[in-house]
């Protein structure tokens, strides 16, 4: 058994608020340099190149990416061979209470959804845990802005509506939030499981390292991702052939009588960062 201070996580936690909402992944980066080649309106290419410029002064001056530093969410995967001295969950807030007012983030928490009193420090946080097996906590922080989350949904569809109706709710709400999701856009894509579920999985699809895992998720994917690009909503909403630079479907079995599917909008600002305990 393995023992991990309250305080290393306070302190970990902190740094990955920080950092996560300065310096945009390098895997994003890439994907935005190939989108600028892939781009064939003038105004998008110009607009694309204003975001990787935006991403580079960012991480330079130690500013955020986005004035939207979002909800702080995290997916922590956690061994059960881990003894941790105190609360995990007390630990992740206290740390993201000190991240985000060491770097200077916007607090964007509300304690109640219609009093909208702001809780002046960016917690509570939103976690996700799942237990696995060994002695390591995996912390993933992915900071979500107002925008693409409210730009997300979900649909109990008919289990007759298929592939086709999977496809098509997807593209559908592309296209009704428009420019609000912040383009281009990272959609991630859940089918399967239950109302609850399903949510979670579109948000664990955006982080998932391919297009999807099976045959049929990936054919999914690769459809959405052709009719969204179709929708010539492009970068900011400026018009163009890049609204979305990729599009990942996670799927889980279901009720014979459900088809559950969500879509989670992820912005341009796409920031995410891990670290292995």
């Amino acid at each position: 058994m393995r023992t991990i201070s309250q305080e290393q996580i306070i302190d970990i936690v902190k740094k990955l608020c920080i950092e996560a909402n300065h310096s945009a992944p390098d895997d994003l980066i890439q994907k935005m340099e190939a989108a600028c080649d892939l781009e064939k309106s003038p105004t998008g290419r110009k607009t694309i190149s204003l975001l990787l410029k935006n991403y580079k002064t960012a991480k330079h001056e130690h500013l955020p990416i986005c004035q939207d530093t979002g909800l702080a969410v995290f997916m922590v995967d956690i061994g059960n061979e881990i003894f941790i001295n105190g609360s995990l969950e007390e630990a992740i807030n206290e740390g993201v209470r000190r991240g985000y007012e060491e770097g200077y983030l916007r607090k964007s928490v509300v304690k109640h959804p219609i009093d909208r009193i702001n809780t002046k420090d960016n917690t509570p946080a939103i976690i996700h845990y799942r237990l696995i097996t060994g002695d390591k906590i995996k912390i993933t922080i992915m900071p979500k802005g107002g925008g693409s989350e409210n730009a997300s949904a979900l649909q109990m569809l008919k289990p007759s509506d298929g592939a086709n109706g999977v496809i098509d709710f997807v593209t559908e709400r592309v296209r009704d939030v428009g420019v609000n999701g912040c383009p281009p856009l990272i959609i991630g894509v859940g089918i399967g499981g239950n109302f609850e579920g399903c949510a979670i999985l579109a948000k664990h699809a955006i982080l998932q390292k391919k297009t999807g895992y099976n045959e049929c998720d990936i054919d999914i994917a690769n459809k959405i991702y052709r009719q969204v690009n179709n929708l010539g909503i492009g970068p900011a909403g400026f018009g163009g052939t890049v609204t979305a630079l990729e599009v990942k479907v996670a799927s889980k079995p279901c009720h014979i009588a459900s088809l559950p599917c969500a879509v989670n909008i992820q912005c341009n600002a796409h920031r995410v960062k891990e670290v292995f305990i």
